[in-house]
């Protein structure tokens, strides 16, 4: 495994949803790669920041955030 094909799993890897085979390549891959290490440290912040963001909803807006950014966002969570 490569680091671009690291990266392909990523969000399997942390939804422990990887199948055994592939997760223990992942895992080879990080044994030899502190690139990638760093890489999936700061992917699962980023995941758990998402999160916790998503959480609340009732926040006001800030008056600086764009309304074509809001109406994007927004468009984006009913699908």
């Amino acid at each position: 495994m490569n680091c671009r094909e690291f990266a392909d799993f990523l969000m399997d890897y942390i939804d422990e949803t990887l199948p055994t085979a592939q997760r223990a390549t992942f895992e080879e891959h990080m044994d030899l790669c502190p690139s990638c290490i760093t890489y999936l440290d700061t992917y699962r912040e980023t995941v758990r920041l998402g999160k916790a963001l998503l959480c609340r909803t009732d926040d006001p807006i800030p008056e600086d955030v764009p309304e074509d950014l809001v109406a994007a966002i927004l468009a984006a969570r009913k699908q």
